[in-house]
């Protein structure tokens, strides 16, 4: 499913317009963007959790001549499944 079929499928659920219902799903994705960009943590209970991970610098190599390379710290988006969406998939 992507954006569009959500937004089509809250239009259909709910009797609301294509625009609003449009807006709605566009104001969930960025409010859960805002938060991880502030480091907090998004929790939907029974489906999912979303946090960022911190990663302190390390030394790599290159690939391609074994040369040393110092790798920046950065954070990445990580995603959790709910106990009750695993067992929605499974059965």
């Amino acid at each position: 499913m992507n954006k569009l079929e959500l937004v089509t499928a809250l239009k259909e659920k709910t009797g609301i317009p294509k625009a609003e219902a449009a807006e709605v799903v566009k104001i969930f994705f960025d409010s859960m963007a805002g938060a991880l960009a502030a480091g907090e943590r998004v929790e939907i209970r029974g489906l999912c959790s979303f946090f960022v991970k911190h990663y302190k610098s390390y030394t790599g190599r290159n690939p391609k001549t074994g040369e040393k390379v110092t790798i920046a710290p950065k954070k990445l988006p990580f995603f959790k499944c709910g106990k009750e969406l695993k067992e929605r998939v499974n059965s």
